[in-house]
């Protein structure tokens, strides 16, 4: 038998992924920070499973050393979750998925499991795969990570309150990584994070600087105003109304649908756009055409606002407020910093947009207030947990 170490640092990152990319993309961006950092401060070169339910996902970049695991796809219906594509039930749907997280996590062995919002998964999918996890595996760490903003604190609570015990929780998660600056919204103050939970939480800053970005395939000669809706599920009034803007004197405007948008109402944006306008259902790398544009417009959402505050870029957000107050929120507290400029959807005319692109197309804002270093934090953070002498013996025990 061979008693040579093990040398890999093996990292599940999981997201449920039901609308939109911003999951995945927070994920994919951590995987990206841990791929380049963790290998210096462990000495282990890390290889990982990006565990999503969007299939659409895999066309971004993975970093070298990991890989996507695709989960059948679940969509927010009136009542729940639901099936995005296989005709049958939701609970076969989420005992499919439930097996496959399980294998996953019990073949691949990981040292390091980053849950994405949702403790346990939709409709409880990880609970048991966790669970067996910590009873093979007690020396794994595993984080939950989160968004600053989760909602308004009434809805917050009634969440955490149907997930169950919150010390089954506790003993269930290492760490709790909120994915923020407190100095700007701190939901352990708001209550949003429940005060038993709060000695496992740690504030990373946003995860903004140091995202990797690849060249722009948008084609767009500069300058050019940037419109966004995500992946475009919930985004057709923010495109129709951004394609009607007047555009300043020079300028070209972007506008990326997203490619959740259905085909219809991409015609629908393209038909109402104004002289100057382009529509674009995606790019490669949005962060690439975010960095360039001279000034962007964006629905809220937790992705698409840290990638416009890693630029200097004036941007106005149009933020998603219903089913969740989440996106207005995180504008709201923003906006409050003058950080970015915010308009509530009801607000939201062509005119209003035309004017606002006038007064600051060209423009620079400072954000250096504000904490974005987070993904440097994360990585810090992960080393920390995993501690050296620890994967030493861990490795040692699993030697084969």
């Amino acid at each position: 038998m061979s008693h040579k170490l093990k040398k890999e640092l093996r990292v599940v990152l999981y997201s449920h992924d039901s609308q939109g990319l911003g999951h995945t993309r927070r994920n994919l961006a951590i995987a990206h920070a841990l791929a380049a950092t963790l290998p210096g401060l462990t000495g282990r070169q890390v290889t990982g499973l990006l565990v999503t339910g969007e299939s659409s996902a895999t066309r971004f970049d993975s970093p070298e050393g990991w890989d996507w695991v695709v989960l059948p796809g679940i969509r927010k219906g009136a009542d729940g979750y639901t099936p995005r594509h296989l005709a049958i039930g939701q609970k076969k749907l989420v005992r499919l998925r439930s097996s496959m997280t399980d294998a996953v996590l019990a073949q691949f062995k990981p040292h390091l499991v980053i849950v994405d919002r949702h403790a346990f998964g939709v409709d409880g999918e990880l609970r048991q795969a966790l669970v067996a996890l910590r009873k093979a595996r007690p020396a794994c760490r595993i984080v939950l990570g989160l968004r600053e903003v989760l909602d308004s604190p009434s809805v917050a609570k009634r969440e955490w309150k149907n997930l169950g015990d919150l010390d089954h929780l506790a003993d269930t998660f290492n760490a709790l990584w909120v994915y923020g600056d407190p100095g700007f919204h701190d939901p352990v103050r708001t209550g949003e994070i429940p005060a038993r939970l709060s000695p496992l939480v740690r504030y990373t800053g946003y995860l903004s600087a140091g995202r990797v970005s690849r060249r722009r395939t948008s084609g767009a000669r500069r300058p050019y105003l940037l419109t966004m809706a995500g992946g475009g599920s919930d985004g057709l009034d923010v495109l129709l109304t951004a394609a009607r803007a007047t555009l300043p004197e020079k300028y070209e405007h972007l506008i990326i649908t997203g490619p959740q948008l259905p085909k219809e109402h991409r015609i629908q944006v393209e038909q109402a756009a104004t002289p100057g306008t382009r529509v674009l259902g995606s790019v490669r790398d949005a962060l690439a055409e975010i960095k360039e544009a001279s000034a962007i417009v964006s629905m809220g959402g937790y992705n698409s606002v840290c990638e416009i505050m890693s630029t200097s870029t004036p941007a106005l957000i149009v933020p998603r407020i219903s089913p969740r107050r989440e996106q207005l929120i995180r504008a709201e507290s923003l906006a409050r910093h003058d950080l970015l400029d915010v308009c509530h959807p009801e607000e939201f005319t062509s005119a209003a947009l035309s004017r606002w692109f006038t007064s600051v197309a060209g423009s620079d804002v400072d954000r250096s207030a504000v904490d974005l270093a987070g993904l440097e934090s994360v990585a810090g953070l992960a080393a920390d947990l995993l501690d050296t002498h620890l994967l030493e013996d861990w490795t040692s025990s699993e030697a084969v």
